[in-house]
Formats: structure tokens, C-alpha cells, sequence
């Protein structure tokens, strides 16, 4: 039980280690600071979806306060609704939540489709996020 416990610990800290050194990355990366690329995660939802409930209870707040939500603060629309002015996506979301990458220019770079809970969130949220600003870092030292 103590090593299942220890290694439960162990593998809970690498995971918020390597969330908060992505993040460190993708700061120092940003020319200008945080908020530089306004990156802008894009959450689509609908009424009566358990997971955007719980999304919205558990992760959302948190998020907002997160390196991630500053970088790229979250921004809702609904499934059947219009998107938010001058956002254009790869494909029309169908599953919620769907949470979509949009990037300074208004167009999708990536998306996450569903919850998959929050272990799996984190990372993924902030690899995509790291991915988006290496492109752009890249395409602006040529």
C-alpha cells in the first residue's frame, strides 16, 4: 500500500511539474510577455451536457486563474449558436465540449473534442498551447 501511495504522489507531482514547466516555456518563449499572441481557447458547449457542467464547475475557474488562462483566456459559445466575431474553424464542432485553439488571426490552429477528465486536460491544453507558440516563433524569425 505505502509504494502504491508513494508512487500515486510521485506521479501527481511529475504531472503538475511538467504542466508548470510548459507553461514557464511557452512565457518565456512569448515575445513581448504574456497575452502576446492573444491566443484564445475557444470552449463549445450546449445545455444539458454533464461534462460541460462539470468543466465548467471544477475546471473552468481554475483555469482562468492558470498560466494557461492567461496566455489563453477561455471564451464560451454554444454548439447551435454563432461563434464569437471573426473566428473561423477547420470543421463545424458536433460533440461537447469541444474546446478549439484559435489563434491572433481568428483561425482554429487546434482542438481537444470532449473531456476526457482532468489529468488528461492539463497537458493537452498546455501542449497545444507550446505547439502554437513554436509555430508562430518560428514563422516570425523568417
Amino acid at each position: 500500500m505505502f509504494i502504491f501511495s508513494r508512487q500515486s504522489l510521485v506521479s501527481a507531482a511529475s504531472q503538475h511539474l511538467r504542466r508548470a514547466l510548459i507553461a514557464l516555456a511557452v512565457l518565456l518563449a512569448m515575445p513581448g510577455g504574456a497575452g502576446a499572441q492573444d491566443l484564445r481557447l475557444l470552449m463549445i458547449e450546449q445545455a444539458g451536457c454533464y461534462y460541460c457542467r462539470v468543466f465548467n464547475r471544477d475546471i473552468a475557474p481554475v483555469y482562468e486563474t492558470s498560466i494557461e488562462g492567461q496566455i489563453a483566456p477561455l471564451v464560451h459559445a454554444q454548439l447551435r449558436g454563432p461563434l464569437p466575431e471573426g473566428i473561423t474553424l477547420a470543421s463545424t464542432p458536433f460533440v461537447t465540449p469541444t474546446f478549439i485553439l484559435i489563434g491572433p488571426d481568428g483561425i482554429e490552429i487546434e482542438r481537444l473534442t470532449g473531456f476526457p477528465g482532468e489529468d488528461f486536460f492539463w497537458p493537452y491544453i498546455g501542449d497545444m498551447i507550446a505547439a502554437a507558440q513554436d509555430t508562430t516563433r518560428d514563422a516570425s524569425e523568417q
